[in-house]
C-alpha cells in the first residue's frame, strides 16, 4: 500500500508532494532490511520513478527524500536488477559531484544531497554486479579519488569524506583491478595517508614521529569513522605490498606506518570506537613490510631522556640494573627508545585473548604483526620479551596455570584452533629466539610438543632464524628446580612392563634373545 501511494505520487504529483510522500516513506521504512516479495514489482517501478524525478530541476531538499528512499530500496538485490543502468549511475554520479566538471565543493545546501548519493552508490554497487562492471566502466574510483582531493584538507565536510571512503573500499574489495589502479595510477596510498593525517591533525616533529598530546581530547565521532574508512580502504590498496616491495616504496610506507603509530596512541569517542579503530590499524600494519615498521618505536625526546634519568636516580642503587622498563608520563620507555605503540599493542592483544571468543579474526592479526616485529627487531623482541617473560619465578605452578600474559598465552598453545596455537606459540618461540630450551623453561614440553614436532625440533636445538646473544636470564628459583643432566630422556618399556631408560631396556631385551638361542 505504501509503495502504491508513494508511486502515484511520485507519477503525477509536484515537488512538494513528492517531497512529503517519499519522507512518510523513509521514515517508515528506515529500519526495513526485508521486504515483501509481493511488492517487488511496485518497488521496481517506484526505483524507477524516483529516477525520472531526480533529473529534473526540484528543490534540495526533495533531491534526499527522493535519495533517502532509493537508499532504502536498494538494499533488495532484486529491486536493482532493471534499473541499474548507465544513465541512472550517471545521474547518482552527478549528484554526488562525481563528475571531472564539478570542480569545487562550495555550496554548503548541496552537501546532503552528495552524501545521499554516495550513500546509494554504496548500496548499488556492493548488491549488484552489473553496477560493479559499470562503475569499471566509468572510472568510479578516479572519480572518487577526485572528490577526496578536493575536500581533505576541509574538516567541515566529513560526511563526504567518509561516504566516499566506504565506497572505494567496496570497490577495492570487490575488484582486484581497482586495487592495483589505486595503488600505482591515482596515487592512493599517499593520498588515503593525507586523509589519515587530517583526520588525526597530526603535526610532524621529525621525518617519523609526530607529537602526541596524551591530555588532549578524544577523536569526534565523525573523525574516527572517516578514519575507520580510509583504514579500510588502505587495507585493500596495500593488501599485496609484503610481495611486491621496493626499496623506492619505503619511505611512503614508513609515513603510513608513523600515521598508524599515532593512531594507535590516541583515542575515539567511546571504548568500543577507540578498539575499532585500532583493530583496524593493527590490520593495516600487517600489509605493511616489516623492515619499515622500526618507526614503531622512536628515540627517546632530550625531555623523555631526562625524565628517564631523573626516575632511575630516584631508585635505590641495587634495583637500578632491574628496572630496564620505565613507565613515566604515559611513555613506555625501553633501553633508550620509546615503546608507548608496542605497549598498546600488547594491551590490546590481551584485551582480545580475555575475550575468549572469535580469535581467529580478533587476536591472530596482532599476534602475527607482534611475532613479526619480535623477529625483525630486536629492541621490540627484548621490550616484548621483558614485558610477556619475565625472569621465571614462580616455579611451582604449571606454565598454563595463572593470569599472566604468559599463562594466558601458553594456554592458547593447546588451542582447538589449529592457527591460533600455531600463532600463539611461535610468537613465543621467536621472544625465546627460538631456542628449544628457553622456550620449554616458560612453556612446559607438553605444551609446546606440537611446534616442535612441526619444526623437528623434539630433541631440542633452535630454529633457523639468527639473533643476537643475550645474557642469562635464569633465577635462582629456577636454577634449583630444572633438571640437572639431559633435559629429554629416551626412556622404554622392561619384559616386566615398567618404563625404564631406553638403553637400559634394550639392554635386557638383548638378554632375553640371547638366553632363548642358547636354550635353541
Amino acid at each position: 500500500m505504501d509503495e502504491e501511494r508513494a508511486l502515484y505520487i511520485v507519477r503525477v504529483g509536484e515537488a512538494g508532494a513528492i517531497e512529503r510522500v517519499l519522507r512518510d516513506y523513509s521514515d517508515k521504512h528506515r529500519a526495513t532490511f526485508k521486504f515483501e516479495p509481493t511488492d517487488e514489482d511496485k518497488r521496481k517501478k517506484l526505483c524507477e520513478g524516483i529516477f525520472k524525478v531526480l533529473i529534473k530541476d526540484i528543490p534540495t531538499t526533495c533531491q534526499v527524500s527522493c535519495l533517502e528512499v532509493l537508499r532504502i530500496l536498494s538494499r533488495d538485490k532484486k529491486v536493482l536488477v532493471p534499473v541499474t543502468t548507465k544513465e541512472n549511475m550517471q545521474i547518482l554520479l552527478r549528484l554526488a559531484k562525481l563528475n571531472e566538471s564539478d570542480d569545487s565543493l562550495e555550496k554548503v545546501s548541496e552537501f546532503p544531497v552528495i552524501v545521499e548519493s554516495l550513500k546509494c552508490l554504496c548500496n548499488i554497487v556492493f548488491n549488484s554486479q552489473m553496477a560493479q562492471q559499470l562503475s569499471l566502466e566509468l572510472n568510479l574510483a578516479a572519480k572518487l579519488c577526485n572528490l577526496l582531493r578536493k575536500c581533505k584538507d576541509r574538516k567541515f565536510i566529513n560526511d563526504i569524506k567518509c561516504f566516499d571512503l566506504r565506497l572505494l573500499f567496496v570497490l577495492s574489495l570487490l575488484h582486484t583491478d581497482i586495487r592495483s589502479q589505486l595503488r600505482y595510477e591515482l596515487q592512493g596510498l599517499p593520498l588515503l595517508t593525507q586523509i589519515l593525517e587530517s583526520a588525526f591533525s597530526i603535526k610532524w616533529t621529525d621525518e617519523y614521529e609526530s607529537a602526541i598530546d596524551h591530555n588532549g581530547p578524544p577523536l569526534s565521532p565523525q573523525e574516527t569513522d572517516c578514519a575507520i574508512e580510509a583504514l579500510k580502504a588502505l587495507f585493500n590498496v596495500t593488501v599485496d605490498s609484503w610481495k611486491v616491495h621496493k626499496e623506492s616504496d619505503s619511505h611512503q610506507f614508513r609515513v603510513m606506518a608513523a600515521v598508524l603509530r599515532h593512531c594507535l596512541l590516541i583515542a575515539g569517542p567511546t571504548e568500543d570506537k577507540t578498539e575499532e579503530l585500532h583493530s583496524n590499524a593493527v590490520n593495516l600494519l600487517s600489509n605493511v613490510p616489516v623492515s619499515c615498521l622500526d618507526v614503531l618505536i622512536c628515540p627517546l625526546t632530550h625531555e623523555e631522556t631526562a625524565q628517564e634519568a631523573t626516575t632511575l636516580d630516584e631508585l635505590p642503587s641495587d634495583k637500578t640494573a632491574e628496572k630496564e622498563t620505565v613507565l613515566k608520563n604515559n611513555t613506555m620507555v625501553y633501553n633508550g627508545m620509546n615503546m608507548e605503540a608496542i605497549h598498546v599493542l600488547l594491551s590490546f592483544m590481551e584485551k582480545r585473548i580475555d575475550k575468549g571468543s572469535s580469535y581467529r579474526e580478533g587476536l591472530t592479526p596482532v599476534l602475527s604483526l607482534l611475532t613479526e616485529c619480535s623477529r625483525a627487531h630486536r629492541n621490540i623482541r627484548k621490550y616484548l620479551k621483558d614485558q610477556v617473560l619475565p625472569p621465571l619465578r614462580d616455579v611451582t605452578n604449571r606454565p598454563e596455570v595463572g593470569s599472566t600474559v604468559r599463562n594466558k598465552l601458553v594456554r592458547l598453545m593447546t588451542h582447538v584452533d589449529l592457527g591460533v596455537k600455531q600463532i600463539a606459540a611461535e610468537f613465543l618461540f621467536v621472544l625465546c629466539k627460538e631456542r628449544v630450551d628457553s622456550l620449554l623453561k616458560y612453556t612446559g614440553y607438553g605444551n609446546a610438543a606440537g611446534l616442535l614436532a612441526a619444526r623437528g625440533l623434539l630433541a631440542g636445538g633452535r630454529g633457523d632464524t639468527w639473533y643476537s646473544e643475550d645474557e642469562d636470564t635464569d633465577t635462582e628459583e629456577y636454577r634449583s628446580a630444572k633438571p640437572r643432566e639431559e633435559l629429554l630422556k629416551p626412556m622404554g618399556l622392561k619384559p616386566d612392563g615398567t618404563i625404564t631408560p631406553l638403553e637400559e631396556a634394550l639392554s635386557q631385551y638383548s638378554v632375553i634373545e640371547e638366553t632363548s638361542s642358547d636354550t635353541d
